[in-house]
């Protein structure tokens, strides 16, 4: 959510700090600041409410420079967005701090340090953490063993990014819980939230593992675990460039990557299908031999990686004869399990990052599941690199927080499981041939559906002026329908939800008038039948119809029900098909209505706390 930026280099950092909190935007935020050790020794910050913008502008007015320093975008948790309660804090103008994540034990901390004459000028849940390293600081600790000696008090989630005038050379980094990376350069180091804010400088890191502390100087870094020890983390470098995160001629980055969904496909298919079959080593050399072993799957995901778990359920089970349970990763940690034998743990996650979707599998080791799979976007998350089986998403970097080629993708890296699985509990071959031709034929039959922006705008218009919208689909549709809404309510902020159609006369068909559309997919399924008699429901009742639907079985146009055509696809692969004319539609009806789009209010990227 929050994005941290620090440095420590011979050349002025400030640019560089800038710079990455432009690159961290799409994470979501309210507030952004910057803390510089200045070249008299002076230690002094600049803080603003809204955009990296402001801060820039602050910054030209004031120019602070120096070759230490610390930034941060904030998204509010503790204490509203105002300039007060923006990061970096500082103590006594001896030490500036930069954190993400959620101290839980604050208060308490809050409270000792008010008695011992301390005083806060934040609602922050951080200004805690600030004050107690000082205190250690006062005390004779220098600035790794304050900080080491404050982390061993705290309870909660932390990145933390910390500097002092006392020590103006040394930048010390810690993470338990909020992902955290130090970049490698040439007499210099940096710290990062997300390798994305530093690939201007560098594409070699070194990703910091739970409980790490990291003491950090131009010419040395030193890591130690969470038991104190020195240990040596290895330098890996990304394939990401600096480029890769730009817009290029697109309005808005989510355009870009809704745009970028053919090509993502196909590269997340490179390597992983034959002629006729998914190749067996497309998850992993041991993926065979666990998915051979899996007798039941468990999914847990968060958002729109949760609607896509829903879909592979059906897959799972249709597919692979594989019972398959499906559960928001915030609720899944909660409660008391029954974990039957033999039973798969699969996450879903875009950035590798999600909180809830990390502690869960947590939970699930300590639980005893036969095997944990992790499908991702990024090859360095800590999700990735705690899950005993890995299938890489390809979709590149995503910048808009309402996902899009992330959630393709992951469909196509969940079907892929699902045929790799089938093979070992019934799936026919001529069954896995006939999806994997599906497959190569996917991304050109996405282009197609690209091609029909234009007709997807006009249906936009009829949208602005209405405040609530539902979505309806059966079978595998159902969850397309509900990604649908989600995308229309996080970037229009129009009320949307999405029902299976069979549940309309249960209640929803109460709110069906006039000013209600009503989205409906429609491949041609084995449900197709059903769902039109459905369709007659809302249409008696005067509401407004817009389908999406196959050609071979679409009604034509009315007066009170627009349809809009799309390629015959298999059944199986439509769920991924008919995602994108929802994507666009739910763009256009935004940009229609001069919504933030890529940065929609409240919203952030990376959910990295609770």
């Amino acid at each position: 959510m929050c994005g941290i930026v620090g440095a420590v280099a011979e050349r002025d950092v400030t640019p560089i700090l800038l710079e990455g909190l432009r690159r961290l935007e799409y994470r979501g935020y309210d507030s952004a600041g910057l803390a510089v050790m200045t070249d008299g020794g002076a230690l002094r910050r600049h803080r603003a409410v809204g955009k990296v913008a402001a801060l820039e502008a602050a910054q030209h007015s004031d120019p602070l420079n120096g070759h230490l320093g610390v930034a941060h975008t904030r998204w509010a948790t503790h204490g509203a967005p105002t300039q007060a309660n923006a990061h970096p804090h500082v103590a006594r103008d001896d030490v500036a701090i930069v954190h993400n994540g959620i101290i839980e034990n604050h208060e308490t901390l809050r409270e000792r340090l008010t008695a011992d004459g301390y005083e806060f000028a934040s609602e922050t849940d951080t200004e805690a953490v600030v004050n107690a390293v000082h205190a250690r600081l006062q005390s004779g600790d220098d600035l790794l063993a304050a900080v080491r000696g404050v982390l061993g008090e705290l309870d909660g989630a932390y990145a933390l990014g910390v500097i002092s005038r006392r020590d103006p050379q040394r930048l010390v980094a810690a993470r338990r819980g909020s992902p955290l990376v130090v970049g490698v350069g040439i007499g210099e180091y940096f710290i990062a939230s997300d390798v994305a804010a530093l690939l201007p400088v560098t594409r070699d890191f070194v990703y910091l593992e739970e409980g790490d502390v990291a003491d950090i100087t131009r010419h040395e870094l030193r890591v130690f675990d969470a038991d104190g020890r020195r240990v040596e983390r290895p330098v890996r470098t990304t394939e990401l460039t600096a480029d890769a995160a730009e817009r290029g001629d697109f309005r808005h980055f989510m355009a870009k990557e809704i745009h970028e969904q053919p090509r993502a496909i196909a590269e997340t298919l490179e390597g992983r299908i034959a002629e006729r079959h998914v190749l067996p080593e497309a998850l992993g050399p041991e993926a065979t031999a666990v998915l051979k072993e899996a007798r039941r799957i468990q999914i847990v995901a968060c958002g729109t990686s949760y609607h896509a778990a829903m879909v592979a359920r059906y897959w799972f089970e249709s597919l692979a004869g594989l019972p398959c349970d499906v559960e928001v990763a915030s609720e899944f940690r909660y409660r008391r399990h029954v974990v039957a034998p033999g039973t798969l743990f699969v996450t879903l996650s875009q950035s590798g990052e999600t909180a809830d979707t990390l502690a869960a599998l947590r939970e699930a080791r300590r639980l005893g599941y036969l095997a944990s799979l992790a499908i991702c976007n990024v090859p360095e998350s800590s999700l990735v690199r705690e899950s005993d089986l890995v299938m890489m998403t390809r979709a590149g970097p995503e910048i808009g927080v309402a996902s899009t080629k992330a959630f393709t993708t992951q469909l196509v890296a969940l079907l892929l499981t699902v045929i790799a699985a089938g093979r070992s509990h019934g799936l026919s071959s001529a069954d896995e041939e006939r999806l994997v031709t599906g497959l190569r034929q996917l991304p050109r039959q996405i282009e197609a559906v690209l091609e029909l922006e234009r007709p997807i705008e006009a249906l936009a218009e009829q949208f602005v002026d209405k405040h609530h919208s539902l979505f309806l689909g059966r079978g595998t549709q159902y969850p397309i329908a509900m990604e649908g809404a989600l995308k229309l309510k996080e970037i229009s902020y129009i009320h949307a939800e999405a029902y299976p159609a069979g549940e309309l006369k249960h209640g929803p068909l109460a709110l069906v008038d006039a000013e209600m559309p009503v989205v409906t997919v429609a491949p041609n399924d084995e449900l197709v039948e059903k769902l039109k008699s459905n369709l007659q429901e809302v249409r008696a009742r005067g509401g407004r119809l817009y389908l999406f639907a196959d050609a071979a079985t679409a009604p034509a146009t009315a007066e009170d029900c627009q349809v809009l055509t799309l390629p015959t696809v298999d059944e199986v692969l439509a769920p991924v098909l008919y995602t994108v004319p929802l994507q666009l539609l739910a763009y256009h009806v935004a940009v229609l209505k001069g919504t933030d789009v890529d940065q929609p209010r409240n919203l952030a990227k990376s959910v990295t706390v609770e």
